[in-house]
């Protein structure tokens, strides 16, 4: 799924800031990165019920309605609001020992892991990356690649199940009671017959019945394919009333929108890393994956600005910035040299054939993004007024 690699690649990059995931139905949720980690995720059709789930579960001794979070909300300062109110309540608890620190983890977790699977159940997903510093961190995060893992073997299971189709946020509603109050008889589901009244999605239910969401699924689907229960959409519980203005958003990362970046390195998971954080950021990206092929596309594409990695087979990128520089086209371009190995032997030489920055390998976004504005700056510094756009 292409938003889950996404986010694997920002953990490679070990990236700071927001991300910001949209569908075409405008539903959108909310990561929040720190060095490549999950800080908190928000956001998505039920960001209430959720966290109104996700208190009745881990933090029973604090009100689940919402007179009781504005009140506590209104204790806290504007600057605690970094990564959303719920994660500034959740800090705001621990601080006053109303809950504990493993109790606001689990919250935190439980957030993540269902709006991930969301995230795995949409489709044409769309991403924008918004860098900043998120000041006001407080709990752990959590490491993608670990917390993936665990909400794939969930929607695996979801699947291999067949109830791909089955959004655990719609709500179940009976339709044809004489035929559902006979098949509850049999399978003595009184206990489930009166939360079906589509006023709770099945996640709700699921937490109502203290059973797993695919084990309630899979036994009202036979009553959902007969015609006797419907599923549809649920509006979300009402959100909060924010009587003062919330830190107005960073602007999205987009130095240069229409610049078009290359990527010349033989290894394909960094030109998926790069294409995923650099097209997010608003830049047009060319991946290159043979060197020997490099020039001739370079001189069609004209790139703005290139990142070039130092060892690949064939041709390594001492040769490649050489050439470049003897081309009239490329004599001001931005080259970056990539690599592993960033010794100040390497670094004399790059600068001997032209390079204009080194970059180490593992790569860092906010050390990608700030190379690109910083020379792209430059080089247009440089320009004749009349040149510049």
């Amino acid at each position: 799924m292409r938003q889950i690699e996404f986010l694997r690649s920002l953990e490679q990059l070990r990236f700071t800031g927001r991300l910001v995931q949209t569908n075409t139905t405008g539903e959108q949720w909310t990561i929040y990165l720190a060095q490549g980690k999950i800080a908190y995720a928000t956001g998505g059709q039920h960001s209430i019920r959720r966290w109104r789930r996700n208190l009745l579960t881990y933090c029973p001794a604090i009100p689940t309605y919402r007179l009781a979070w504005q009140i506590d909300l209104a204790k806290i300062t504007d600057d605690e609001l970094g990564l959303g109110w719920e994660y500034a309540l959740l800090k705001y608890w621990v601080v006053q020992q109303r809950i504990t620190q493993q109790q606001a983890q689990q919250v935190i977790r439980s957030a993540i892991t269902e709006i991930l699977f969301d995230l795995m159940q949409a489709s044409n997903i769309t991403d924008q990356l918004y860098r900043e510093q998120l000041l006001s961190l407080f709990f752990e995060s959590a490491e993608i690649e670990k917390t993936v893992a665990g909400t794939e073997r969930s929607w695996q299971i979801w699947q291999e199940a067949g109830l791909a189709t089955y959004s655990p946020n719609y709500a179940p509603a009976i339709q044809q009671p004489e035929d559902f109050q006979q098949w509850v008889s049999i399978h003595s589901q009184q206990k489930l017959a009166h939360l079906l009244n589509g006023q709770r999605s099945l996640r709700d239910v699921a937490l109502a019945m203290q059973q797993d969401i695919s084990d309630v699924m899979l036994s009202l689907r036979p009553c959902i394919q007969a015609g006797w229960l419907k599923l549809a959409p649920i509006a979300d519980l009402p959100g909060l009333v924010f009587k003062r203005e919330l830190p107005k958003p960073v602007l999205p990362i987009n130095t240069a929108p229409k610049a078009l970046v290359a990527c010349i390195d033989d290894s394909l998971m960094v030109r998926k890393m790069m294409e995923n954080l650099l097209t997010s950021s608003g830049y047009q990206f060319l991946g290159i994956e043979d060197p020997l092929r490099a020039l001739g596309i370079l001189l069609a594409r004209k790139p703005q600005f290139i990142f070039l990695d130092l060892v690949m087979p064939n041709a390594n990128g001492y040769e490649i910035c050489e050439k470049l520089r003897k081309l009239s086209c490329f004599r001001n371009t931005p080259i970056v040299i990539l690599t592993s190995n960033d010794g100040y032997a390497n670094r004399l030489r790059s600068n001997f054939v032209g390079a204009t920055d080194f970059l180490s390998k593992p790569l860092n976004a906010e050390m990608v993004l700030s190379m690109i504005g910083k020379h792209l700056t430059q080089v247009e510094a440089k320009l004749p007024i009349s040149t510049q756009k």
